[in-house]
């Protein structure tokens, strides 16, 4: 420590060049944080599927549903235990206003509901919502966005056109849902559920089923049960796709291509132009600092010291560059949802959007490692630097 501030002295020598690899180093990091933020959080979207519920799509599109009667032949396959319609709503309270969006979704409450337990509510809030057609459950998350309390009633209105009805539909929240994120990794405490029943009887016409929920007795069965179900519907006017949960949701990370081969490549290619700045900053101030070097040395520091002296430098600069990143990383983490638009997509495709310090501490240390490794030439030559040599050069 006592060297530091002859460290810090040095760095000052040229601020500009400091800043700038410091700045440099900070885009790095900063990268590297956000793109595996993503990465982690579609991970824990996938974790959090569980492997006995299979979803049924129409096999053209999600625009297409399907129609409801095919419940009861589905229910009819071997290795079947429930089934329970789902529709996507799309309901914001003010379609003009996009920081108002969160998931919403129509569905069958009794089976939707046992088939997922992490939606976890105390037993008097269930039963209030099966009893009330226009009732409604929301995630704790949502519901401290709103300020919304249990008995509350609130209005939204669908962007899908076969949803719009005359007026709003209106709800009355009979639940908060929580969920343990030990046991259920990656579930969303943003999600509205609300009756299919209501959506039908709302809209006056036969909207179909957007998917059926299907939850299978044994996992093993998946793909069997997957088979038959599709095997039902072939050749018919709306031939459907089963697949499992998790395989649905890796569907619409997909549609984005190999993100993770995307992002990495994208952070490594970034990590190694750094490296390069870096360590021609680092050889420029050894260059221009060889008379300091031979007069360190001259007045009896070891050759050793010096050589850390320099590593020391530019892994300070890592350390710095680091650290500003990782601030920089959690504040666009952090206030990325709230930005009109893009605020919602990132919402429904990236819900579990936070910055991890395991993610924070790998950036972090990254940045060290750059700098020590981008002042390693450098060093050595500082350590090998003979003190005739540096002087004669002044």
């Amino acid at each position: 420590m006592r060297f530091l501030p002859y460290i810090l002295k040095h760095l000052r020598r040229n601020w500009v060049r400091t800043g700038s690899t410091v700045l440099a180093m900070a885009s790095c990091v900063f990268l590297f944080c956000t793109l595996q933020t993503f990465l982690h959080s579609v991970a824990l979207s996938l974790q959090s599927a569980s492997g006995t519920r299979l979803v049924t799509r129409h096999a053209v599109s999600l625009v297409f549903n399907l129609p409801i009667a095919y419940k009861e032949r589905i229910r009819g396959v071997p290795g079947v235990r429930r089934v329970a319609m789902a529709n996507w709503f799309g309901g914001m309270r003010d379609l003009s206003n996009q920081r108002d969006f969160f998931v919403n979704f129509a569905v069958e409450a009794e089976p939707y509901l046992e088939m997922y337990p992490e939606y976890m509510f105390p037993e008097e809030q269930k039963r209030s919502f099966l009893q009330d057609r226009g009732g409604c459950i929301v995630g704790r998350e949502t519901a401290d966005k709103f300020g919304w309390r249990l008995g509350d009633t609130f209005q939204l209105e669908s962007f899908i056109a076969p949803y719009r009805a005359d007026r709003p539909f209106e709800f009355v929240l009979r639940g908060i849902y929580d969920t343990d994120q030990n046991r259920y990794p990656g579930t969303l405490r943003t999600v509205m559920l609300f009756h299919h029943d209501y959506l039908y009887e709302k809209t006056g016409r036969n909207v179909g089923a957007g998917t059926f929920i299907i939850e299978v007795d044994q996992p093993e069965r998946a793909a069997a049960v997957s088979e038959a179900v599709d095997a039902l519907f072939r050749n018919s006017e709306a031939e459907t796709k089963t697949e499992t949960e998790q395989a649905f949701r890796a569907g619409f990370v997909s549609l984005a291509g190999n993100l993770a081969l995307l992002l990495n490549g994208i952070a490594l290619a970034v990590m190694f132009t750094i490296l390069l700045v870096t360590a021609n900053t680092m050889s420029m101030a050894v260059r221009e600092r060889r008379t300091e070097i031979a007069v360190l040395k001259t007045l009896g520091f070891p050759s050793r010291l010096v050589m850390g002296l320099v590593q020391a430098e530019s892994g300070f600069l890592g350390a710095l560059g680091g650290g500003v990143g990782v601030l920089l990383g959690w504040a666009v983490i952090r206030y990325l949802p709230d930005i009109p638009v893009l605020g919602s997509l990132i919402k429904a495709y990236f819900p579990n959007l936070v910055l991890s310090p395991i993610i924070a501490a790998i950036g972090l240390g990254a940045a060290i490692a750059l700098g020590l490794s981008a002042g390693f030439v450098p060093a050595v030559l500082a350590y090998r630097a003979r003190i005739t040599e540096a002087l004669r050069q002044v």
